[in-house]
């Protein structure tokens, strides 16, 4: 089975990927490297995923944080804070 319609592909899958048997068909260790540097870019893809998501989420909170302290801040008609 390569691949589980509906469902995320994780570096299992595709380290575990199992193929036909064909003559002269491609040699399975190639084969086999070659999915095993998949499975490894998308670990790492889905680190930095992580990475970038808890990222946003801090950035979103600080400025949850930022507006809550600062909405009684008002502009003054001539565009100068008040004092």
């Amino acid at each position: 089975m390569i691949y589980v319609t509906g469902e995320r592909l994780q570096p299992p899958h595709v380290r575990l990927a199992s193929f036909d048997r064909r003559w002269r068909g491609l040699d399975p260790a190639q084969v086999h490297d070659y999915l095993d540097r998949v499975a490894d870019e998308l670990e790492r893809l889905r680190r930095e995923l992580t990475t970038a998501n808890t990222e946003a989420e801090r950035i979103r909170q600080g400025l949850r944080q930022w507006q809550s302290r600062h909405k009684s801040c008002h502009h003054a008609p001539n565009g100068r804070w008040p004092r």
